[in-house]
């Protein structure tokens, strides 16, 4: 007779679960016959009947047939194309819950990945928003003609159909009526749009970003060649209803590829960039700038970074991945110096722009790698008392934390964007670090994404 070990779930089986947590995007996550089975829609505490849709070695992945016990915190989700369109995870949950289950989502991170005693380490509880919906200042949708409607939206999920999107509900209501007034304006026109299987047309994607604290508007015209036919209606009408559009680009992308911007940018009208404002500091944003996508949970995340730092005017701090220099501009008054470094260029000057135009001089900006540059300056006699670091969802480089363990800042805070690579580099710091406090913020409501700022100090300090 098999044993419980041996049974393994085939596919198109349909069999009973208890979810038990979220996992790491969002998905239900429970075990049958001791296999782990993420089940996306799924909420902790329910039973469902399931059917699995994909067998892998380690896990199984299937789908709801039947919700047997509703989880209380289930809800109905607002967007009506949520379920096929794959850009939010967490509509179906209440947006409390929601809160809760992101600090958990970190909480298991520690836990499978560090040895570090949770029990005793502060995790706080994560800072939400007010009203959860129309926060992204910026989108970017792909176009498709269909019987001579325009249509735009995103690409759903696990497929290459496009989902075309009247009224995004995470969106910023600015952008949304922008992208809608852009289509509209095609379709009267009847601008060649781009398929992607003859390769035919001109307009790919349209991309709006609002300054939220501004109410600026750009809009972006994605095209595969630099001609655009009936260049100055397109402009005109745009300029027409659209009155708080302040610059209109075009961007060429020619390429067979699924990045959005290629490498040319011409200007069509107006300014070259929005401004945006983030507490007392200005931005100007080009088309290419990347930017914080919520502006306002943005200001409380950086409030915790500046609360974490806890500067008393004297120290140099080092802001390793800067970009264009805001978290480091926004620390800048109460420290002695700051300096950053990124691998993009233009992000640099964009840096030096930005603290130029504050009037900041006790700051210094160089492109590179951390890890390449900050032990030339160790060498030189410049060592930081605080490094802050703001990596991508694959975490810092090992190299880099090479460097962190060998400069012995007194202090690192950590931003983070991924709990598994967090906590990962957590365990690589363990040597002579200690995490003070994690502080989860929600950047993303409706989405599996939760940021967290992390103060992680010098053992014996």
């Amino acid at each position: 007779m098999k044993t419980d070990q041996n049974i393994k779930i085939e596919l198109n089986q349909t069999f009973p679960l208890t979810i038990k947590r979220l996992g790491i995007n969002g998905e239900g996550v429970g075990y049958f016959k001791k296999q782990v089975v993420f089940v996306p829609g799924a909420l902790p505490g329910e039973e469902v009947v399931v059917e699995a849709t994909k067998i892998n070695p380690k896990f199984a992945e299937a789908k709801i047939k039947k919700i047997r016990i509703k989880s209380p915190h289930r809800v109905l989700p607002l967007c009506p194309v949520y379920d096929q369109c794959g850009g939010c995870q967490l509509q179906h949950l209440k947006y409390d819950q929601q809160l809760k289950e992101k600090c958990d989502i970190i909480i298991q991170s520690l836990e499978r990945h560090t040895k570090i005693d949770i029990g005793k380490l502060d995790i706080r509880e994560t800072i939400g928003m007010e009203d959860p919906w129309g926060y992204r200042n910026k989108s970017s949708f792909q176009v498709k003609a269909v019987d001579g409607k325009v249509l735009a939206g995103l690409y759903g999920l696990n497929s290459h159909q496009l989902i075309n999107i009247d009224e995004c509900a995470v969106q910023h209501a600015q952008t949304n009526e922008a992208t809608s007034e852009v289509k509209r304006i095609l379709e009267e026109l009847k601008i060649p749009i781009y398929n992607e299987k003859s390769r035919k047309g001109i307009i790919r994607t349209i991309v709006t970003r609002v300054g939220i604290q501004t109410g600026e508007l750009q809009i972006v015209l994605i095209t595969t060649q630099k001609e655009l036919p009936k260049e100055d209606i397109i402009i005109q009408e745009i300029q027409k209803r659209l009155p708080n559009v302040k610059s209109i680009v075009q961007n060429i992308n020619g390429q067979k590829t699924s990045l959005i911007f290629g490498e040319e940018t011409l200007p069509l009208a107006g300014e070259d960039f929005i401004q945006e404002t983030l507490g007392d500091l200005q931005f100007e944003l080009s088309a290419r700038t990347f930017f914080q996508l919520n502006p306002v949970q943005t200001v409380k995340l950086y409030n915790e970074v500046k609360k974490a730092v806890a500067l008393t005017g004297q120290e140099k701090v080092l802001d390793a991945y800067c970009g264009v220099g805001t978290i480091g501009l926004w620390l800048a008054d109460q420290a002695g110096e700051v300096r950053g470094m990124d691998v993009i260029t233009e992000s640099i000057e964009d840096a030096k722009k930005n603290a130029k135009r504050h009037g900041f001089t006790n700051t210094k900006y160089v492109p590179g790698k951390a890890e390449e540059v900050l032990p030339k300056w160790v060498k030189k006699g410049w060592k930081p008392d605080v490094i802050v670091v703001d990596p991508p969802r694959t975490g810092l480089e090992g190299q880099l934390i090479q460097t962190i363990l060998q400069a012995e800042p007194k202090k690192l805070i950590y931003i983070s964007c991924n709990p598994s690579t967090l906590a990962k580099d957590i365990q690589a710091l363990s040597a002579k670090y200690e995490v003070k406090f994690i502080q989860p913020v929600d950047m993303f409501p409706h989405t599996a994404h939760i940021e967290c700022v992390s103060q992680i100090v010098l053992r014996g300090n």
